[in-house]
């Protein structure tokens, strides 16, 4: 199950009139490539809880940054944050289920822009607006208001750390960059696109370097977070882990 993350306009919340109460929240961190999003999807199924792509959140800033001319491919170009973050105040996103692809339709201002959103070259866009703390402010109520409604698995790569520091179960889920690589190989060949794997390693790398020496929320593990490998797992291996600990955590699954 998955509901609409905004639909309406971002805009900067008062935190003095946030509601007090906050339902259970699973928190999948790491790197892209890892697994979290089909994790993600199957714990959200099982127990009826809604989805939070949140590095969609940032690829949609990214993508939507450089269809206004804020960024460009070159990544070395000085970037306005304040620009980035009026543009980012004016969107309005939507995240809709499709049971029939297994994956998150995402809307942005009526449009659909689900595969440019996961494209290779709008990752490296996203990498680049989410050192802004400004933007990540305005993002992060966002985030925080879905656990005001129902229980929430959060994907991402700070959600155990900074949007959800008290999560009711936390995991950090990685994988080796080449193992990651490969995958990201696979589904381009699978689409039926063409994939080079040195470029698609050196592009990971490159993020990866960038998420984690960012000095604003750089992804990390929580102290408390179950760490886990998923290069030698398959994704049965994982969802069994992962669902193993949230029943330790006191999370259940009635079909489990």
């Amino acid at each position: 199950m998955t509901v609409p993350v905004s639909d309406s306009p971002i805009t900067d919340n008062d935190d003095s009139q946030k509601p007090s109460v906050r339902y259970p929240v699973i928190c999948i961190d790491g790197p892209s490539g890892a697994g979290k999003g089909t994790v993600t999807w199957r714990l959200a199924q099982a127990l009826g809880y809604q989805l939070l792509d949140s590095g969609a959140l940032y690829r949609i800033v990214g993508l939507k940054a450089f269809e206004a001319g804020l960024i460009t491919a070159d990544a070395s170009q000085v970037i306005d944050e304040m620009a980035v973050l009026d543009l980012t105040k004016s969107l309005k996103i939507a995240f809709v289920p499709n049971n029939e692809s297994g994956r998150v339709d995402i809307i942005v201002n009526g449009q659909t822009v689900g595969d440019q959103v996961r494209n290779e070259t709008v990752g490296g866009y996203a990498s680049q607006v989410a050192v802004f703390p400004k933007v990540r402010q305005a993002l992060l109520h966002l985030q925080q208001d879905m656990a005001t409604f129902s229980g929430l698995v959060a994907d991402g790569r700070d959600m155990g750390t900074v949007v959800f520091p008290d999560a009711d179960v936390k995991v950090f889920l990685t994988a080796s960059a080449s193992a990651r690589a490969e995958r990201r190989v696979t589904q381009l060949i699978q689409a039926g696109q063409t994939a080079d794997f040195d470029a698609i390693l050196t592009t990971i790398k490159a993020r990866d370097d960038r998420d984690e020496n960012r000095s604003t929320a750089p992804s990390k593990p929580a102290v408390d977070a179950l760490w886990l490998d998923s290069s030698m797992l398959d994704a049965d291996d994982v969802y069994k882990q992962i669902t193993q600990h949230c029943q330790d955590k006191g999370i259940f699954f009635n079909n489990e």
